[in-house]
């Protein structure tokens, strides 16, 4: 009932901004289309995933390969269970690093547990878009990109970093062509975006005009800087 209701109001949401002039009125609707579409995603990650069952022995070989191969890279990679409530299983030094976590306290955790939106932004997008990504590639099974996604990370000081990254998801498959896990790898984009040449701020508005496939809602450079604004704020205050 509740996956019904929030597909009703994320239908509808996106048929009154279609329709709405008015600039607080949209912003309103905006805001709401972001939470329902993060609460649905959250709700379908942790009842189905993507994957009713993996291939044990596949599971473990492909664990293995992820500790010899991309353990020791610099690239920040992060290996992810498909099934129900999309589980981390093995992060490496360098993910750790740029998204502030430790392997011991995620692995074996949500990852949009680990990873939550930023309660500070309401029109934060990072959870829907992830598993919309995340979608794609078990459907498809094919890597899926995403150029530029704002994500915020939480800090060990408290509080959250305003954070922008380039995203891959990848499907990991066995011999049958089953899904096995995701693998995910992150680079760390903000310095560049925020304080870099301006044609990386017009590429991210060009690339930020929403995805009705994927489910994910518009979200201008502008928009972003101005959350940022408030998030720093009120994590300084």
């Amino acid at each position: 009932m509740q996956a019904f209701i929030l597909r009703q109001n994320i239908e509808r949401f996106r048929n009154l901004l279609v329709q709405e002039e008015r600039q607080a009125e949209r912003r309103t609707l905006r805001e709401l289309l972001a939470t329902a579409l993060r609460e649905q995603a959250v709700l379908l990650a942790s009842r189905d995933g993507f994957e009713m069952e993996v291939d044990p022995l596949q599971a473990v070989v492909q664990r293995r390969v992820f500790r010899d191969k991309y353990m020791p890279l610099p690239q920040a990679c992060l290996l992810l269970d498909p099934r129900k409530g999309l589980h981390i299983v093995e992060i490496n030094d360098a993910y750790g690093s740029i998204t502030m976590t430790q392997p011991a306290l995620v692995i074996g955790r949500s990852i949009f547990e680990v990873f939550p939106d930023n309660p500070a932004d309401p029109d934060a997008d990072g959870i829907a878009n992830l598993y919309a990504s995340l979608k794609r590639v078990a459907e498809r099974h094919t890597t899926d990109v995403t150029p530029v996604q704002r994500y915020d990370m939480r800090s060990p000081a408290g509080g959250f970093l305003t954070k922008f990254w380039k995203m891959s998801n990848q499907p990991i498959l066995s011999e049958d062509e089953s899904l096995v896990y995701f693998l995910q790898s992150l680079e760390d984009i903000t310095k560049e975006l925020l304080y870099g040449p301006a044609s990386l701020a017009q590429t991210y508005d060009r690339n930020a005009c929403g995805n009705s496939e994927g489910g994910y809602h518009p979200r201008s450079f502008e928009a972003s800087a101005a959350a940022s604004t408030r998030t720093t704020s009120s994590s300084s205050s």
